[in-house]
Parts: structure tokens; C-alpha cells; sequence
């Protein structure tokens, strides 16, 4: 515990002991709270975040064309820690994991039903529209979003030999203030222990929905108690075994599960309709992206932009210290080059087939009326993923596959969410072999099962996940202020070359 910080870890664990019981005790008034506070930034602010979300995807495929693309984090001799599966695995368990499942049946065909724009009796652009729009909110703006500021982790500590905090982002005269740098840091832990927390959540209702719904299992409290309680269990194991042993393996596991129920999906399915699909989604989302990334809802009173696209915008920059962090410490030895290609496009082409065959497979039912699907997710998308299995051979088999890839995605959003507030709360650099105090990393994996199963309880989940968003918006000027001191460090590394 000699490497632990503790103005960092101790005001974090007693500021998130306040949220949680504040949150937890006035549940109802904390997520109108929250929902009202959501509705004004996205009035007054939503063109800002929309202009700092697009500046990113345009600055990040800059960098790939720069004098700066060759240089490797943590110097010209660095090697890669870590071989590209095993890199792309953990980027897709870390980065994506939960989400995709939660959405990847149910949010399209939400678009199909509630997106404005969506024409009468026009069912080719509309479905079209409705995987467009999925695959813009799960794609380049947010991992744009963490591959910028994963650089910008990953050079301070490998190239400057800073710590893994954000406040070594943001320059000596920010990080040697110990009062505003220690501010920054706890800002930035808050957020990630939030944003886990409500993913964990997610989650675990998503488990408890799929037992119901498959095995009439009562959807009850206790239930999510037991669940959380396991996940955490496991959790700690991995947490234990480190980054190696723990996650890297489990991030395997999840590449292995997800890719099979990916191919079940694909080979028993509609399979034309989704190759067919495929193709007209890439032409659509390529030539709607402008149009689709930029648009404010300025001369409509609809609210939709205020609940998808803006929602996730700042959602990804409330996530950005966590999965960028988590990042940075698995891409030593990269090039910038390198690094952007891997975090930018191989995710988003991994978004783009698992939107395009579990978005499609699910709007094909919706438009054959093969099924109830429509119907359920307009009741209770929680169980999409598992409805979507009625019409398949084997139903209760690949549900049980599906449910343990939600498991394996949980401990590993669980462990990884521990291993980086540990990172944020140490004293001194963290190497690429020197992880932070166990006991931090403990304490860390303990806390989220225990706010989790606390907002739960108490119903102020959405309340917390409204309150991580908000977070996204301040935390997106900090994460434009890095990224200019990275880029103008860059030509003091580049001569080293």
C-alpha cells in the first residue's frame, strides 16, 4: 500500500458513500434531479458536445497522416505487450462488452419505433436508418473518444514516466498543483466508479430478466443480490490473479463466446437478408454520417436527440477515464499509428457485424411478423437478446450461452473497473509490469458490487446513470485540454527518432 494515494482513495470512497446514500434515500427526487439537470446541458450545450464528439473522429484520423505516426508509446525501442488478438479481445471486453448485448437487438428496433424522421410505409430506409443510427451511437465517436485520450494516457506514463492519473494530462503546471491535481483525479475516479457501477447495473437486471424469461426464475431482488454477489466473487478472483492471468484470459473467453453466438445468429438466421443488409447499412451509415453525426433537432420539439445520440456522446466521455485508461495500460510498445487503426477501426467494424447481424436478425422478425419481438421490446427491452432466440433451434441452449457471456462480460467490467480506480489512486508511476496495491484493487471490486446492489435496491439506478452522463459534459473540455498538451509534446518526442 506504499504506492496508494490516499487523499485520492479516501475522499473518493467517502464523496461515493455520500452519492450512493443521497441517491439511494431520495431516489425519486435524485433522477428528476438529475433528468432536469440532463435536459438543460442538452439544451445549451448538446452543439458543443456534438462539435467536440465530430472534432475528435476528424482529429484522430489526423493523426494516422502526421510526421508523429511512427512514434511508439514508451519509446523507440518499446515492443508490444501484448499480441493483437489479445490486445483487440481486451479492447472489445473493456470498451464494449455489457452495452452490446443490452442493445444489440433492442436498440434498433427502438429507433424503428420512435425515431422522428422515419418515413410511413418505407420499410427499406427506415430499418436502414434504424441500424444507422445504432451503429453511429456504438462506433467512431466513441472510440475516437478513447483512442484520443488513451494516447494521452498512454505517453504521459510510458513516454513522460508520469502516473496513470488524469491530472498528468494536463501539464506540469496542473499536476505539480497537488490541490487541482488531486480535484481532477478524484473527478475523474468518481466518474469511472459511477459508470462501471451502473453497467454493473445494467447487467445484472439483464441476468435477471434472461433467467426469467428463460427459466421462470423470479425476477426478484434477493436474486440480484445473489448475482452481484457471484459476479464480485469472481470478480476478485480475477483481480487477484492481475491483468495477465485474470483479464487478459477472461477477455479471450468473452472473444470466443461472443464470436460463436455471433455465427449461430448469422448461420441459422436470416442469412441472406443479413448479407444483403450489410451491405446497404454501409452504404447508408458512410453516406449519412455528416448528416447523422451533426444534427441538433434544431427545428423540431421532439426530445429524441436529447435521449440517443447527444446521451451517448457525453455517455462516452463520463466512460473515457475508465476504458481509456484501461487502454493505455494494454497498448505499451503501439505506435500512434497503430494504436488509433486498433482503437478507432477494428472496434467499430466488430459494432458494425454485431449490429448488422443481431440488429438485422431482430428487425427481420419485426418486419415478417415471425414473432412477438416488436411487442416485447416495446415492453420490456431488457429481454430482447433472449426473445430474439424464440425462433431459433435450441432457444434455452444459446440462451444459456448468452448468459454466460453476459457473466464473463460483467467480471470483466468489474475487474477492469477496479484495476483503474486502483491506477487513478496510486502515488507514482505504474509501469507496464508494476500494477498498483492488491488491496487497493480489492477494496475497489468490493465497493462496486456494493453500490450496485445499494441503487438497486433503492431504484436510483437511473438516477446515477443520468448523473455519470452529466459527468461527460465537464469531463469532455478536460479530456480537449489533454490532448492539446499531447500534441504539442509530440515534437519534442519526435526528435528523439
Amino acid at each position: 500500500m506504499n504506492n496508494l494515494s490516499k487523499p485520492r482513495f479516501l475522499i473518493s470512497i467517502i464523496l461515493l458513500s455520500f452519492i450512493t446514500a443521497v441517491v439511494s434515500l431520495n431516489s425519486d427526487i435524485s433522477e428528476s434531479f438529475f433528468l432536469d439537470l440532463q435536459a438543460f446541458l442538452s439544451k445549451y450545450l448538446g452543439w458543443m458536445i456534438i462539435l467536440i464528439a465530430n472534432g475528435f473522429v476528424i482529429f484522430a484520423f489526423f493523426l494516422i497522416f502526421t510526421k508523429y505516426k511512427d512514434i511508439k508509446l514508451g519509446g523507440i525501442e518499446a515492443k508490444p505487450a501484448y499480441s493483437y488478438i489479445n490486445w483487440i479481445a481486451m479492447l472489445f471486453s473493456a470498451g464494449l462488452g455489457i452495452g452490446l448485448l443490452f442493445y444489440g437487438v433492442a436498440e434498433p428496433i427502438m429507433h424503428l419505433n420512435s425515431y422522428p424522421g422515419m418515413i410511413d410505409g418505407d420499410a427499406s430506409f427506415n430499418a436502414g436508418k434504424a441500424i444507422g443510427l445504432a451503429n453511429l451511437h456504438w462506433g467512431l465517436h466513441g472510440w475516437a473518444i478513447y483512442s484520443l485520450l488513451g494516447l494521452c494516457f498512454a505517453f504521459a506514463s510510458y513516454n513522460k514516466k508520469l502516473p496513470f492519473r488524469v491530472s498528468s494530462l494536463l501539464g506540469p503546471k496542473i499536476s505539480n498543483n497537488k490541490p487541482l491535481a488531486i480535484s481532477i483525479d478524484i473527478i475523474a475516479i468518481l466518474t469511472t466508479v459511477l459508470g462501471v457501477t451502473t453497467s454493473l447495473g445494467l447487467g445484472t437486471i439483464q441476468i435477471s430478466s434472461g433467467l426469467e424469461y428463460v427459466f421462470s426464475i423470479p425476477e426478484s431482488f434477493s436474486n440480484q443480490i445473489i448475482i452481484i454477489a457471484l459476479i464480485t466473487l469472481i470478480g476478485l478472483t480475477s483481480v487477484c490473479l492481475g491483468l495477465d492471468k485474470g483479464i487478459k484470459r477472461l477477455s479471450q473467453l468473452n472473444m470466443i463466446l461472443a464470436s460463436s453466438l455471433m455465427a449461430f445468429i448469422f448461420i441459422f438466421g436470416p442469412t441472406v437478408f443479413i448479407l444483403n443488409a450489410l451491405i446497404q447499412n454501409f452504404g447508408s451509415y458512410v453516406n449519412t454520417l455528416i448528416e447523422s453525426a451533426t444534427w441538433t433537432e434544431v427545428y423540431s420539439s421532439s426530445s429524441w436527440q436529447d435521449g440517443w445520440t447527444l446521451f451517448f456522446y457525453t455517455w462516452w466521455f463520463a466512460w473515457a477515464p475508465f476504458v481509456s485508461l484501461f487502454i493505455a495500460r494494454i497498448s505499451y510498445g503501439r505506435s500512434i499509428k497503430e494504436f488509433i487503426i486498433g482503437v478507432l477501426f477494428v472496434p467499430s467494424l466488430i459494432v458494425f457485424l454485431w449490429m448488422g447481424i443481431f440488429g438485422n436478425a431482430g428487425i427481420y422478425q419485426v418486419l415478417n411478423d415471425t414473432s412477438q419481438l416488436n411487442e416485447i421490446v416495446n415492453n420490456n427491452y431488457t429481454v430482447a437478446l433472449f426473445a430474439l432466440f424464440d425462433v431459433y433451434p435450441i432457444p434455452t441452449l444459446i440462451s444459456i450461452l448468452a448468459l454466460t457471456i453476459i457473466v464473463t462480460f460483467f467480471v470483466t467490467s468489474s475487474d477492469s473497473g477496479a484495476l483503474v480506480a486502483s491506477m487513478l489512486s496510486s502515488k507514482s508511476h505504474v509501469g507496464i509490469h508494476d500494477d498498483s496495491p492488491i488491496l487497493s484493487r480489492v477494496t475497489w471490486a468490493i465497493l462496486l458490487g456494493i453500490i450496485a446492489a445499494v441503487l438497486l435496491y433503492k431504484g436510483g439506478l437511473t438516477a446515477l446513470q443520468t448523473s455519470v452522463v452529466i459527468c461527460g459534459v465537464p469531463f469532455s473540455i478536460i479530456v480537449v485540454f489533454a490532448i492539446r498538451h499531447f500534441y504539442n509534446s509530440l515534437e519534442s518526442e519526435l526528435e528523439k527518432y
